[in-house]
């Protein structure tokens, strides 16, 4: 099992250069992929030249962040899809995945046109994908944000993060913000080292790492704050259960974002169906009384997110997502056994 994910995952990566239409004479490109340009300075990927390039797809496919159960986002978000169908007047299908990496991948083989993405994830999407982000979830004048804390069972000794020295502590995935590249880069100031001073488990997903830790799997978790605030709330743990032992300062929450490639007629239509969306109370509920998409700027919101990476030396290009890739796949496949 795990030598067929970790093959398939090597696949994808190897048709990224056969499948490419890298663009020529490109005068800045940063960090993003060959396959884009940056002429502009605003660090996601310009529209193609060549507007044979453009696509006005009949049916929008689109997505979100696979941190939770997939299914119950595609019913917390249908009546949402149902108002983009019609104010694009194009079919609108929700896909459901099951990983970050799927996630990417998707949309940089021209799959996937819509998507919301993890924080983490967003910078990758950016780079290797040409995702364009556009709006997070928020409220009339501000964005809303997510805390990156460390959860443990309240019935354990741990009580700072300088106890999970010799533990066992789950990440949700390589690529995750919140979940792994944050830890990394700021808990040695607190005085541990992920992987030199605590066992690093690979759980796949936020809700794993907190179920996993009320179950006694892990010592230890960090995650996003708004993951563990909605599951209190759905009654799937009760927050009496756990200490929350750290606590970071706001990260964006996850992004919404379009291919780069879409007919600037399109883009512009997806962006106005959401900004002039409002939540139905099903929606507010479950995201923690967010009203609406808010807009953003990927250069200027993300810059937080993008100084945790550079701070713990990680990076958000292609190499680094193809070895996070790996990492992922060969930590599902772990788990699976």
């Amino acid at each position: 099992m795990k030598r067929s994910i970790l093959l398939a995952a090597s696949l994808c990566i190897a048709s990224w250069t056969s499948t490419s239409f890298a663009q020529d004479a490109c005068k800045n490109r940063g960090e993003l992929d060959a396959n884009y340009c940056d002429e502009n300075g605003d660090l996601v990927a310009d529209l193609p030249k060549d507007k044979k390039r453009w696509k006005n797809p009949s049916t929008l496919v689109w997505a979100y962040t696979p941190v939770e159960d997939p299914a119950v986002y595609e019913k917390i978000f249908a009546p949402f899809t149902a108002h983009l169908s019609a104010c694009t007047a194009k079919k609108v299908v929700f896909f459901q995945v099951q990983s970050n990496a799927a996630e990417i991948e998707a949309m940089r083989s021209g799959r996937l046109h819509v998507a919301g993405f993890s924080t983490g994830p967003t910078a990758f999407a950016v780079n290797v994908a040409g995702a364009i982000p556009f709006a997070v979830k928020g409220f009339a004048k501000e964005f809303q944000g997510y805390n990156l804390i460390v959860v443990t069972r309240a019935s354990g000794g741990i009580q700072k993060l300088t106890d999970l020295k010799g533990k066992k502590v789950a990440h949700t995935s390589p690529s995750s913000n919140s979940g792994n590249m944050a830890p990394r880069a700021l808990f040695p100031t607190e005085g541990v080292t992920p992987e030199k001073d605590y066992t690093v488990v690979y759980s796949g997903k936020h809700d794993s790492s907190i179920l996993g830790v009320m179950k006694g799997d892990y010592d230890a978790a960090p995650v996003a704050s708004d993951v563990f605030e909605r599951m209190a709330k759905r009654g799937q743990i009760k927050e009496s259960d756990f200490r929350v032992i750290y606590r970071s300062k706001k990260f964006p929450t996850s992004s919404f974002a379009h291919a780069h490639d879409l007919a600037p007629e399109l883009a512009d239509k997806i962006l106005s169906c959401f900004y002039d969306y409002r939540f139905t109370p099903e929606m507010q509920k479950a995201f923690d009384g967010a009203d609406r998409f808010f807009p953003i700027n990927y250069k200027t919101t993300w810059e937080p997110v993008r100084a945790v990476a550079a701070a713990g030396g990680e990076s958000f290009g292609k190499a680094a997502y193809q070895k996070e890739s790996e990492r992922e796949a060969a930590a599902a496949a772990a788990k699976k056994k």
